[in-house]
């Protein structure tokens, strides 16, 4: 694995790169069941990592370069080796130890049925039943945990005072050290309705509540607001009264949720972000956070980014719009417009730790899909395909208003591992779903850096200079990287005219200079996204993208400052699956 040495070490590629903070996951003391987002101590570093000096070192060093950097921090659960969790096992049923978890009494005669019947995140029940240790019923099945992620990752009962006093401190212990801001993990799902009401569906990381991934998204603009295909393709269906939510009144005679999420979305969280706020305003300077939250429709995203609550939030909507100009129109619309309403910054992504490459998802044959992983006995990408509408919609999200959020390895135009073994595979969740679902390990492969070198240049061993091309592939980080990493190297794209590296690099120093990301959007004349055009203008800038299967003829009047690759435009039209930057 990497460690935050490693990170300094490339500090100089990413502001030769052109981005303005990095945000890094978590690095905190964990088993890493999880990647690490199972944290058995918030405040110091994982030895795999390095120490907490290290990660100083690293901090003063990006600062130095005009860096930011954002932290992950995961207030929804933690580690079942945190001491906390330790300590509630080893406590009676109802004590202060247990209460800063969600313990229950199970159902039935002897309590040998789950509370309700929530489901994991990861797949399987989101309930797992403890042996005591204490107490009268020492050595006798017990009482029941919540893990809404996995059975080693207990979820925190965010109604307990000592909870709340708990992650405030751990706010202000990384804000004393410096840190300019936090990602936080699953932020809308810190509260949950009292009543635990039954609530059988599964929700899915990044689009919620399990329904067609494709037909799911709010921003089909091709499906009527009013339709009942609309109401269904919400990722969390709430009620306008959001009180129902915590109330007898969200529950049906037989105790069942009428509904949306009981876990996901609920009021209260709005309250702990309001007091995290004051936390930063402390500090000095311009600290921020961003949350993760998987809500829908638009308008509850931006409920978290009000003023007295976080400064951004991630717009998974982009993301889901996949390669369709009706739906990437469609989901920029409307985050504009509701954000414009709270007026904070919008924010655009199209791949993270959570997803397949968007590089990959493009190649597809349905480009607007969401897989949950890809596998060797899957379809795979049609890699050259990708590569062009990845590097298209890069020209797209760069040239938004707003903050862009750029996933390591999007800047080489890195694909997914789509063939990786699973002997090699680690999420929990293709353990829990008995690999129905392939899982996320194959968007986390370590970085390539160096074609010829060992690990491609990840690896401790692979230091050694002078290694042989053919060594690269005898080294393997934490998860093994694809023999075709190696012509997606750094090496092989920094400084090289044409390379998808050097793309990003003066898109990046454009979006500045002209100051795109604090600009204004209006959408073109020949703007036609029923017909696969995307236009828009933004200050100096205007973008064209071509998702059809067909030419179009550029406008008249503007000549072309970059466009998406070498054969973009010929003879005064934009080839299919591109784009490019027009200005006067």
């Amino acid at each position: 694995m990497g460690d935050l040495n490693g990170v300094r070490s490339r500090i100089p590629y990413l502001k030769n790169l052109g981005v303005d903070a990095v945000w890094l996951s978590p690095f905190y003391t964990s088993p890493q069941n999880d990647a690490g987002y199972d944290v058995a101590d918030y405040r110091n570093v994982d030895e795999r990592f390095g120490t907490l000096a290290d990660f100083d070192t690293m901090l003063a060093t990006a600062h130095e370069a005009g860096l930011k950097v954002i932290v992950d921090l995961v207030p929804n659960h933690t580690s079942d080796q945190h001491v906390w969790f330790q300590e509630a096992l080893a406590s009676e049923p109802g004590s202060a130890a247990r209460e800063r978890y969600i313990f229950r009494d199970g159902k039935g005669e002897n309590g040998d049925e789950a509370p309700n019947d929530w489901q994991s995140v990861f797949g399987g029940d989101a309930w797992t039943r403890v042996t005591e240790v204490a107490g009268p019923n020492a050595g006798k099945p017990g009482q029941w945990y919540l893990h809404l992620f996995d059975t080693t990752q207990p979820d925190l009962n965010w109604d307990n005072t000592e909870v709340r006093a708990e992650m405030e401190s751990v706010l202000e212990f990384w804000l004393d050290r410096g840190v300019d801001g936090f990602r936080v993990d699953v932020a809308h799902g810190l509260i949950k309705d009292p009543a635990l009401p039954n609530f059988r569906e599964k929700v899915a990381m990044v689009a919620g509540e399990e329904h067609d991934a494709a037909a799911s998204s709010a921003q089909d603009a091709s499906v009527p607001a009013d339709s009942a295909a609309a109401e269904n393709r919400h990722f969390s269906t709430v009620n306008e009264d959001v009180s129902d939510l915590v109330s007898g009144d969200a529950v049906d005679e037989s105790g069942n949720m009428k509904s949306g999420s009981p876990y996901f979305d609920q009021e209260g969280v709005h309250q702990v972000y309001r007091e995290w706020h004051k936390v930063l305003d402390k500090y000095e300077g311009d600290r921020m956070m961003v949350a993760e939250a998987w809500v829908e429709p638009m308008s509850r995203i931006f409920r978290y980014v009000r003023s007295d609550e976080m400064q951004q939030a991630f717009n998974f909507g982009f993301l889901l719009a996949g390669w369709d100009a009706q739906r990437i129109f469609a989901n920029v619309d409307e985050t504009l417009r509701e954000a414009a309403v709270v007026q904070a910054p919008a924010t655009w992504v199209l791949s993270n730790h959570d997803t397949v490459r968007h590089s990959s998802r493009f190649g597809l044959s349905d480009p607007t899909t969401y897989p949950k992983g890809i596998a060797a006995e899957d379809e795979q990408p049609d890699e050259r395909l990708g590569w062009l509408r990845g590097r298209a919609a890069a020209m797209i999200m760069l040239a938004l208003p707003g903050s862009s959020y750029v996933y390591q390895g999007d800047e080489l135009s890195l694909p997914e591992h789509t063939t990786l073994p699973h002997e090699f595979r680690q999420d929990p969740s293709f353990f829990r779903t008995n690999g129905e679902e392939r899982g996320r390990d194959g968007c986390r492969i370590p970085m390539p850096w160096y074609s010829t070198q060992p690990g491609f240049g990840f690896d401790v061993a692979a230091t050694a200079s002078a290694a042989p091309a053919d060594a690269a592939s005898s080294y393997s980080p934490w998860l093994p990287q694809p023999e075709s990493y190696r012509n997606y190297a750094a090496d092989r794209q920094v400084g090289v005219e044409g390379s998808t590296f050097e793309l990003y690099r003066a898109l990046l120093a454009a979006r500045r200079e002209r100051g795109l990301g604090t600009g204004e959007l209006a959408w073109a004349e020949f703007n036609a996204p029923e017909h696969g055009i995307l236009a828009f203008t933004n200050g100096s800038v205007t973008l064209l993208a071509n998702t059809s299967s067909t030419p179009v003829d550029l406008p008249e009047g503007l000549s072309v400052l970059f466009a998406s690759h070498d054969e973009a435009v010929f003879e005064g039209q934009l080839a299919a699956d591109s784009a490019v930057w027009l200005e006067q």
